[in-house]
């Protein structure tokens, strides 16, 4: 949820930017969606690990009993 919000504050701020012919603030915009869509990549990738430790740990149990 946090990502979106982190979007939507960019989309505004480049919006505005480009509205105003302020360049810094449509840059500043432009960052804060790309931060948004880095976190969003990590929080992905950090699924993806845990999904894979949690099912590893799963069978490893089952081994053992």
């Amino acid at each position: 949820m946090g990502d979106n919000i982190d979007e939507a504050k960019g989309r505004v701020k480049e919006a505005a930017g480009d509205l105003s012919d302020d360049q810094d603030l449509k840059n500043e915009g432009r960052v804060d969606k790309a931060v948004s869509d880095v976190k969003e990549k990590v929080d992905d990738i950090a699924d993806k690990v845990k999904d894979r430790i949690g099912g590893r740990e799963d069978s490893s149990d089952t081994d053992r009993a």
